[in-house]
C-alpha cells in the first residue's frame, strides 16, 4: 500500500463516517503523488499525516429559546486546521446539513485556499446545524448570542478569525460580534464580514463571486479568450451567485439561469439581477416569483431535476459557474455540459463538482478552476479586512477591488505555473494543490514537531 493510500485508510478508521471529508483529503493527496514522489523530506516529517489531523476539534451544545418559549438544542463546531501560515481563518455555516464531517472537509480545503492567497492566515472552519430559513430575527439573535457564548472562548484577532459562509451574513455576524463584545468587554477585530458601520470591509459581500470571475476571466486570457460575450449558467442565488452574475455582466457576459433550493429560473434574455437581488437579499423569497415579473424566463422545481443531475447544467451555455454547495454538479451533469459546448467551469462554492465530474473536465482540456483557487476572493478579502481593523483604517471600494484582482491573478499564475512544473500545464487542480501544500508544509517544517 503506498504511503497515501496508508494515510487515507487510517484517516477512514480515526474518523468515521465523515464521506465528504474523505472526498477532500484523496482529491488532495492523490495530486501530490508527483511532489511527494520527488521529495522524500515531506513523508519523513509526516507532512500529510499531521495535515490531515485538525490541531484542535471543538464541538459543543447550543442551547436557545424560541418565540414560542420552546427550548431548542443545536450543535455547534469549530475546527481549527492549521496555524502554520497564521491565525485560523474560514467561515461559519449554519445549515441542517452541518456537521463534523462537513465542517472537516471545508476546513482541510481552507488549507489550501488561504496558503494560495500568499497572506498570513491559517484554516479553520464553524457553524451548526441551526437553520436560519424561517426564523425571526430575535430566534437568531438568541441563537447567535447562545452559540457565541461557548466560542468566545477560543476565538480572538490573532488566534482564529471567523467569517460568515452559507446562513450566516452581515445580521448573524453583527448578532455575534454583539455578545463577543459583551462577554469580553473588547472591540476588536475577532470577526470578518462585518456591516460597514463598525469595522467590515468594502467588497467583502462582493469578494467570493468576483473573484470566481476574474479567475475565470485569467483562465481564458491565457487561451487567448476572454468573457466577453459568453453566457454562463451560475448555481445558486446567495452572497457568491449574485456577484459572480454582477461582474459577468460588467465583464460583457451573460449570465442566462441561476437557482436556489425551489429550482432552477432560466432566462434566455438574461437574468435581471436587480430581481434577482430584491427576491433574495430583500424579500427572502424564492426564485420562482421572478415569473411575475418576467413571465418570459422559465422555472424548474427542484421535484422535477433529472435523475442524478441538475437542472440548471442541462441549459447551453458556455461557462458554468457552481456557486451553490458541495457535489451539486456530478458525472451526469458535466457530461451534460460538455455535450452543450460548455468549454469553462469555474467554481464559486467548496467542492461543487464530484470527483467524476472533475475528471471528465481535466480530460476534457476545457479551462477548469477548482474551488479552492477560484473562490479564494471571500477568505483573501477577509484578511484584508483584518488589516484594515488592525491599522483602524478604511480603504476604498476601488482599493480593495483592485488587490482582489491582483490576489485572484496571482493564484491564477501560481496554480498554473506549479501545473507547468510537473508536466500537466493545464491541470489547475494539480497546481492548486500541490502550490498550496507546499507552501504550509514547508512552513510546518520549519516551526518544528508541534
Amino acid at each position: 500500500m503506498s504511503y497515501i493510500q496508508e494515510t487515507i485508510t487510517e484517516l477512514k478508521k480515526s474518523s468515521p463516517a465523515q464521506g465528504e471529508f474523505y472526498q477532500a483529503v484523496e482529491e488532495v493527496l492523490n495530486s501530490l503523488e508527483p511532489l511527494l514522489s520527488a521529495n522524500e523530506h515531506y513523508q519523513k516529517q509526516a507532512i500529510i499525516q499531521r495535515m490531515v489531523e485538525p490541531e484542535r476539534q471543538l464541538m459543543f451544545r447550543v442551547p436557545w429559546v424560541d418565540d414560542a418559549g420552546n427550548i431548542q438544542i443545536n450543535k455547534g463546531y469549530r475546527v481549527e486546521f492549521n496555524s502554520a501560515l497564521g491565525p485560523y481563518k474560514g467561515g461559519l455555516r449554519f445549515h441542517p446539513s452541518v456537521n463534523a464531517g462537513i465542517i472537516k472537509f471545508l476546513g482541510f480545503e481552507q488549507i489550501f485556499k488561504n496558503a494560495l492567497t500568499g497572506l498570513p492566515i491559517g484554516a479553520g472552519k464553524g457553524g451548526s446545524n441551526f437553520n436560519p430559513k424561517g426564523r425571526s430575527d430575535a430566534e437568531i439573535m438568541r441563537f447567535c448570542q447562545s452559540f457565541m457564548t461557548e466560542l468566545y472562548r477560543h476565538i480572538g484577532p490573532t488566534t482564529d478569525v471567523p467569517a460568515g459562509d452559507i446562513g450566516v451574513g452581515a445580521r448573524e455576524i453583527g448578532y455575534m460580534f454583539g455578545q463577543y463584545k459583551r462577554l469580553t468587554g473588547r472591540y476588536e477585530g475577532v470577526l470578518t464580514g462585518k456591516s460597514l458601520l463598525w469595522g467590515g470591509s468594502l467588497v467583502r459581500k462582493e469578494a467570493t463571486g468576483y473573484g470566481a470571475v476574474y479567475f475565470a476571466d485569467y483562465m481564458l486570457n491565457s487561451r487567448g479568450a476572454s468573457l466577453q460575450g459568453r453566457q454562463c449558467l451560475v448555481s445558486g442565488s446567495g452572497n457568491v451567485a449574485i456577484y459572480a452574475m454582477e461582474k459577468l455582466y460588467q465583464l460583457g457576459a451573460t449570465p442566462i439561469a441561476c437557482s436556489d433550493s425551489s429550482g432552477t429560473l432560466y432566462h434566455s434574455a438574461g437574468i435581471k439581477l436587480a430581481e434577482v437581488k430584491r427576491l433574495k437579499e430583500v424579500n427572502r423569497s424564492s426564485l420562482m416569483n421572478y415569473l411575475q415579473t418576467y413571465p418570459d424566463a422559465e422555472f424548474t422545481p427542484t421535484i422535477n431535476y433529472p435523475e442524478d443531475g441538475h437542472a440548471i447544467w442541462r441549459y447551453t451555455a458556455d461557462a458554468a459557474f457552481p456557486c451553490a454547495t458541495q457535489n451539486e454538479l456530478t458525472l451526469t451533469d458535466a457530461n451534460a455540459l460538455l455535450n452543450n459546448g460548455c468549454n469553462l467551469v469555474c467554481e464559486g462554492a467548496n467542492m461543487p463538482s464530484t470527483a467524476e465530474a472533475v475528471d471528465a473536465f481535466i480530460d476534457a482540456g476545457i479551462s477548469y478552476g477548482p474551488g479552492k483557487a477560484a473562490n479564494a476572493g471571500g477568505v483573501a478579502t477577509s484578511q484584508l479586512e483584518m488589516a484594515q481593523n488592525a491599522s483602524m483604517q478604511k480603504w476604498s471600494f476601488e482599493q480593495v477591488d483592485e488587490q482582489l484582482q491582483q490576489i485572484m491573478k496571482d493564484i491564477f499564475i501560481s496554480a498554473s505555473e506549479t501545473a507547468k512544473e510537473f508536466g500537466q500545464e493545464n491541470n489547475l487542480v494539480l497546481g492548486a494543490n500541490i502550490a498550496g501544500f507546499r507552501r504550509v508544509a514547508d512552513a510546518m517544517i520549519e516551526q518544528g514537531v508541534v
